[in-house]
């Protein structure tokens, strides 16, 4: 069977960079399609190239021990040339650096972590490459594969703040549960029924384990890291407790934080930090947590049910908003006073802070905590994305919109 192409963002972004002289860097998780993505673009280019593997033990060999002989081979007349796998190499920036300098010759590699590259290839880079991140599908390449026509009118709905016929919502909060409890991985999209789904994503938990963290993090306590996986999975929306980590996961508290960086820099986690602008006020410490997939999250807890059986489906809900606004580039925050009152996101755009709050029912009006934002901080706009309809009201001077949770990407 043909591998299934689904269209990605990023492809668009890459091919207007084709015809700048930097070096194209995709930094990604494992089986996000960072090698599915770099061969669909080879394919499309004109003219003498080559697409080389550095899993291939004699090519990233060659590349460490001789970069001109390697040159001579690889890379002289060559208008294009794609590195897969680049983590793999010993003298990576360096060594690109040179081939860069002395080369009039696009290149393109890939690494399966932002800590690998940013280590072996971008400190060396410096004003010569462009990183760009590959995340696991969002929603809206989701259903370009799932449900492309719906996807074209809902688009439009969007930009016109109109509400999509009932029968069509309902089918979106369908697809969005579905995304919920299997998250992005393109080989878990396409997958034929759960048994399937599960043994993916099995697989990509374990060579996460066994290659990235044994391998080139050669972390010695494995079991404590299992453990603190698993403990993370069951707080998604919840603030970090460190010395709870440390009891359950046997960690110390340096080794804990040591751990929770590296599962942040390889794509599994996201840790949300506070907005503030009054430490007496406003809570500033501890981050929040998130999965940046939640099908590994819900591997990683073994619970694949509905949402209509679920007590997390609120945190759910909130994980998946924060997870698409990563996949554009927005690292949101959250703001939570010592009073009690919290905001779900605040991100920054046009300038301005501009409060999130997500509820996995339907939503009416503001909360106390949203209006006391909106007084403190004056946004233009501030949404609410819920298991309801679009509207919106006016609170002071700010536009509360309330959108429907599949509407979240569109931000």
């Amino acid at each position: 069977m043909d591998k299934i192409y689904i269209q990605r963002d990023l492809e668009g972004k890459i091919l207007r960079y084709l015809h700048t002289p930097e070096i194209i860097a995709i930094f990604g998780a494992r089986q996000v399609g960072k090698t599915t993505l770099m061969k669909r673009i080879f394919e499309k280019l004109k003219g003498p190239k080559i697409f080389l593997d550095f899993e291939d033990i004699d090519i990233v060999s060659l590349f460490d021990e001789d970069i001109k002989a390697f040159a001579k081979l690889h890379v002289e007349g060559r208008k294009y040339v794609f590195i897969d796998e680049f983590q793999h190499s010993k003298c990576g920036g360096r060594h690109l650096k040179f081939l860069y300098d002395h080369y009039d010759t696009k290149f393109l590699i890939s690494g399966s972590s932002s800590l690998e590259l940013a280590i072996k290839a971008a400190s060396e880079l410096v004003g010569r490459i462009f990183i760009l991140e590959l995340y696991p599908l969002n929603f809206k390449e989701f259903l370009s594969y799932k449900a492309p026509q719906i996807l074209t009118l809902l688009e439009e709905k969007i930009l016109q703040n109109e509400a999509l016929p009932k029968v069509l919502h309902s089918h979106l909060m369908e697809l969005l549960e579905d995304f919920s409890l299997w998250g992005g991985y393109p080989r878990v999209a396409t997958a034929q029924d759960r048994e399937e789904k599960e043994e993916v994503l099995k697989g990509i938990l374990s060579t996460y384990m066994l290659r990235d963290i044994k391998g080139f993090f050669r972390l010695a306590t494995e079991s404590g890291f299992q453990k603190l996986l698993k403990a993370l999975a069951l707080q998604i929306g919840n603030i970090i407790r460190y010395d709870e980590l440390s009891q359950v996961s046997g960690l110390s508290h340096s080794s804990l934080k040591k751990h929770l960086s590296i599962l942040e820099e390889t794509y599994i986690i996201y840790l949300s930090r506070p907005f503030f602008t009054n430490k007496r006020l406003e809570i500033v410490k501890n981050p929040k947590i998130y999965f940046q997939d939640l099908g590994l999250r819900n591997y990683l807890c073994k619970d694949f049910r509905p949402w209509n059986t679920r007590v997390d489906k609120g945190a759910l809900a909130e994980n998946f908003v924060a997870s698409e606004l990563l996949k554009k580039g927005i690292a949101p925050n959250f703001w939570r006073t010592k009073s009690g009152g919290e905001i779900d996101f605040v991100i920054q755009k046009d300038g301005e802070s501009i409060p999130i709050e997500v509820k996995s029912g339907a939503a009416k009006t503001p909360g106390k905590p949203l209006i006391s934002f909106i007084r403190k901080y004056k946004p233009s706009k501030a949404y609410i994305f819920h298991h309801g309809g679009t509207f919106s009201l006016q609170v002071c001077n700010t536009r509360v919109f309330f959108q429907p949770l599949y509407a979240a990407p569109f931000i």
